[in-house]
C-alpha cells in the first residue's frame, strides 16, 4: 500500500495545498493528493476557487521532481477544460505515477482521450463507477458512512486495477476503526493499493510501511 498525503502532508489546516506542505510531504517520501483549478489561464493549485495567493501547478511539480519524481500525485480536477495547461506540465516534468479523478463525467472523456490516466469513482453515492473498464484505478470515498469492505477493494485489484481509499477523516469520521480493519488484511502489502489520508505518519507507522 502506498500512502499519499492530502493536499500534502500539513501541521495546521492553512498549510493545505502549500508549498510547505508539499515538500514535508515529498522530504517525508509519500506521494499526494492535491487540488488544480484555473486562474487567469494559469494552473493553479487549489481547492476552492483560488485568489492570487494559490500556488501555481508549477511550483508543486518542480518541488516533487526535485524530491522524487517517482512519488505519485493524485490530481483532484475541480473544473473543466484543464487538459491544455496540465498536459504541458506533465511532459516537462514527467511524473511517474500520476493520476486525474473527480471531475465531470464529460470532461473525464476529455482525459481518456489525452491519454492521462483517470481514476473512476465509487462511492456510497456513486454505487456505479462511470467508465471503469477506460480508467486506471478506482477512488473509493464514502461521503456518509464506511461502506466498503476488504472484498471490494479486492474485486477491483483483481480486475488489474488500482485502488486509492479515501481514509474517512477526510469527511469528519474516525479513521481508526477502517485502518484496523485493513491492517487484519493482506492488503497493505497489496500492489496497486493507496490510501489517501490527512494522518500519513500515522498510517506508515500502522501500516509498518
Amino acid at each position: 500500500m502506498i500512502i499519499l498525503s492530502h493536499r500534502g502532508f500539513w501541521r495546521i489546516p492553512a498549510e493545505k495545498n502549500t508549498s510547505e506542505a508539499f515538500v514535508h510531504s515529498f522530504a517525508q517520501g509519500f506521494g499526494t493528493e492535491t487540488d488544480l483549478r484555473d486562474l487567469n489561464g494559469t494552473l493553479v493549485v487549489a481547492h476552492d476557487p483560488p485568489d492570487a495567493c494559490a500556488i501555481t501547478a508549477e511550483v508543486m511539480f518542480e518541488l516533487h521532481a526535485r524530491h522524487d519524481s517517482n512519488l505519485p500525485l493524485a490530481l483532484n480536477i475541480k473544473c473543466d477544460g484543464l487538459q491544455p495547461l496540465l498536459a504541458p506540465l506533465l511532459a516537462r516534468f514527467a511524473p511517474r505515477d500520476a493520476f486525474v479523478f473527480d471531475m465531470a463525467v464529460p470532461d473525464m472523456l476529455g482525459w481518456l482521450r489525452a491519454g492521462v490516466p483517470v481514476f473512476t469513482r465509487r462511492s456510497d453515492i456513486e454505487p456505479d463507477p462511470v467508465l471503469l473498464a477506460e480508467s486506471a484505478g478506482v477512488w473509493l470515498d464514502g461521503f456518509q458512512s464506511d461502506w466498503w469492505d476488504a472484498d471490494v477493494i479486492r474485486r477491483y485489484l483483481d480486475a488489474g486495477k488500482r485502488v486509492c481509499v479515501v481514509s474517512p477523516e477526510l469527511h469528519g469520521r474516525a479513521c481508526r476503526p477502517v485502518w484496523d480493519a485493513l491492517a487484519a488484511t493482506d492488503l497493505p502489502q497489496a500492489e496497486g493499493l493507496l490510501l489517501c489520508t490527512d494522518f500519513p505518519a500515522d498510517a506508515k507507522e500502522l501500516f509498518g510501511l
